[in-house]
């Protein structure tokens, strides 16, 4: 995201830069510190997610459950599985906290941010229409319509438009309220096309909007746990005013990320409340841990958001004290988070499309490769095909002066 506490003629955007945005001669290291560990979280998950999404481009045959299933998943995939279940949350949250930077700037000037939110969030959702479900499918048009993340992100921005005005305390008691309670409301159905049932699949039960016709829609990312996420990341923006000494900061953001750790292990490790799936103890500490760790993404449980959030809390604090090539490198990412997605999704399309032409189809339509592993070294060769245009986007967006550059 543009980062709007540096440069105030470039508002933020959820694709824009917080990290390479040109800092006022006054600014300390500290301060673009205190910013830049934004750019460099985002990007660490955004790298962790092109493991995930590598592997739905050539191990696709190989499906998995939410939860997965345990006794069928290899443990290899079944952790990488679990890292990338970081990338949403940590979207999510930094964007409500990035949108506060935004409409506090260090002027000490507030600024609203109603406008650059829903005009962000409208463009996400188009997004996802668009661009991002024919880089999923390869299809105009798609035979199926998937809302998945962009889609929530920009969906969540919208409604963050119109609460974000209300006292910080009221928005910390709405998200917390959502978050530590939307389970219980997982066992509440409707009937197939009623008006209730409509409403309940965008905000919390995944299914078909539309199940039949030339374009059917599918929503797999719900919408109610995640305003939850986005609002608390609002509430936590004045951790990272400029007021605040970093070393407060990182107590608090350690102590925050611990303490919902601890309560995780509370609430999981007696099977109490949090996760609709029980764990289990399995045919060894491997599995047994798989099933400890076996979270519900579609929606985020309780347990799934705690031990996302709460580790992303603790890396924020960390990441702040860290510059070195690794960092520098994930800043590079995730200060264009937008042109990045973009870019993966249709170099994977590319290479499958490739892979095709070369050893032909030997899952139905699509070309897979028979074992897991060779996922890392295929991901990892891409991070350097993904990385120079990144770092190219970045320069030019530093120096362009044209409006749509900030979106991106």
């Amino acid at each position: 995201m543009t980062n709007p506490t540096v440069n105030p003629k470039v508002p933020l955007s959820y694709g824009a830069s917080t990290y390479t945005a040109h800092s006022p001669a006054k600014s300390t290291t500290a301060s673009r510190s205190r910013i830049a560990v934004i750019d460099v979280l985002r990007g660490l998950v955004m790298l962790i997610m092109l493991f995930d999404h590598v592997r739905e481009t050539i191990y696709l045959h190989m499906q998995v459950s939410d939860p997965m299933d345990v006794g069928a998943t290899e443990p290899a995939m079944f952790f990488m599985r679990v890292a990338a279940h970081f990338c949403a949350p940590m979207f999510v949250f930094l964007t409500g906290l990035s949108a506060w930077l935004y409409a506090n700037p260090p002027s000490g000037v507030p600024r609203s941010a109603t406008g650059f939110l829903v005009k962000r969030g409208l463009l996400l959702v188009v997004l996802e229409w668009t661009l991002v479900t024919f880089a999923w499918s390869g299809q105009f048009p798609p035979s199926t319509i998937y809302l998945q993340v962009i889609w929530v992100i920009g969906l969540a921005m919208i409604v963050l438009a119109l609460l974000h005005r209300q006292p910080r305390w009221l928005l910390a008691a709405i998200g917390l309220t959502i978050v530590f309670g939307h389970n219980l409301l997982a066992s509440l159905s409707f009937d197939p096309g009623s008006l209730g049932y409509y409403l309940w699949t965008l905000l919390l039960h995944r299914g078909y909007l539309v199940a039949d016709g030339v374009i059917k829609i599918k929503v797999t990312y719900p919408l109610l746990p995640w305003i939850g996420v986005i609002l608390l990341g609002y509430v936590a923006g004045p951790l990272y005013a400029q007021t605040v000494a970093a070393a407060r900061r990182k107590r608090l953001l350690v102590g925050i990320g611990v303490g919902c750790l601890a309560l995780l292990g509370l609430l999981r490790g007696f099977n109490i409340y949090g996760e609709t799936l029980p764990w289990v103890h399995g045919e060894d500490f491997v599995h047994t841990l798989m099933s400890w760790l076996n979270f519900t993404k579609y929606p985020p449980s309780l347990s799934f958001l705690l031990l996302t959030l709460g580790t992303g809390f603790v890396l924020l604090a960390w990441f702040e004290s860290i510059d070195n090539w690794f960092t520098r490198v994930c800043a590079t990412f995730g200060g264009a988070p937008m042109f990045y997605y973009l870019l993966h999704l249709y170099v994977l399309l590319i290479l499958q499309h490739l892979l095709v032409a070369v050893f032909g189809a030997n899952h139905g339509v699509r070309f897979g490769v028979d074992h897991y592993w060779i996922v890392w070294p295929t991901a990892f060769a891409l991070m350097p095909l993904l990385y120079f245009p990144c770092r190219a986007f970045a320069r030019f967006k530093r120096v362009s002066t044209q409006k749509w550059v900030r979106y991106f």
